[in-house]
């Protein structure tokens, strides 16, 4: 990380920690196949526990709660957090970096981490990871990110795009990979991808630009002209203009590895 000083990226914190109920209105759930591969993958089920490491506001947790497993979430953000307390009221929520959790060695069967792995220090979340672990436990990425495919998509990107700078961690960008590949601790990573939509009506496709950790802590002068540049997408695009439900398409991606 930039600033080894914060126990989490300033863009994460900020962004993420203003915009949490935002955050939770605008994302996707997860693709019930995606979930299903990674439930079987990791054997999530009851009499095992398995830590949902940067939880945000529970959007992956809650879709692995009916599994009957232990469920431990460690998120840094006490705004996600309490959302996620709120929303899954069954899970054991701890405040706690990937660099630093709050477990014991060897104390969890399985991690998952969703949507945000490319924040993370890696080279020493990596460790930190299959510390934790018990055995060859089984680690499980899963990002969702917008399919660009439809031109509207694609003009979303460049008009909050231009807020990111060179340095900030993004999944598209692959630099993640890196502390796996500097790394003997996991196996090679398998990887699935999965199709799917999410559906909202123009309030909450606003609430899932204003949730992007860069616009969201970005000065609010700036937020507001993303707002009026999103809102003419809307408003002229002829995929978009009256539509009150608007489906945006996704890819997940799903990557599964075991410790060795």
């Amino acid at each position: 990380m930039s600033e080894p000083d914060r126990r989490i990226h300033l863009a994460a914190e900020v962004g993420f920690g203003s915009a949490a109920d935002r955050y939770d209105r605008g994302r996707p759930s997860y693709p019930a196949d995606a979930v299903a591969h990674l439930v079987s993958e990791l054997g999530i089920e009851p009499g095992r526990t398995v830590v949902d490491l940067a939880a945000g506001t529970g959007k992956f947790t809650a879709s692995i709660v009916p599994t009957g497993a232990r469920i431990i979430a460690v998120e840094p953000v006490a705004a996600m957090r309490a959302v996620l307390e709120r929303e899954c009221p069954t899970v054991e929520a701890m405040d706690g970096t990937a660099e630093a959790m709050p477990l014991e060695d060897a104390s969890v069967d399985a991690v998952v981490v969703a949507q945000a792995f490319h924040w993370f220090d890696g080279d020493r979340a990596v460790p930190e990871i299959r510390r934790v672990l018990r055995g060859r436990g089984r680690l499980g990425l899963i990002w969702n990110a917008r399919d660009e495919a439809p031109a509207w998509s694609r003009r979303l990107t460049e008009i909050f795009d231009e807020l990111a700078g060179p340095r900030d961690p993004r999944y598209k960008h692959g630099a993640w990979r890196a502390a796996f590949e500097g790394s003997d601790a996991f196996t090679p990573f398998e990887h699935r991808t999965f199709d799917h939509t999410h559906t909202v009506d123009r309030a909450a496709f606003l609430d899932r630009v204003l949730s992007v950790s860069y616009v969201a802590s970005a000065p609010p002068d700036v937020r507001e002209r993303i707002v009026h540049e999103v809102e003419r997408l809307l408003d002229t695009d002829p995929q978009l203009i009256g539509r009150e439900r608007i489906s945006m398409p996704y890819r997940t991606d799903v990557y599964v590895c075991a410790g060795r």
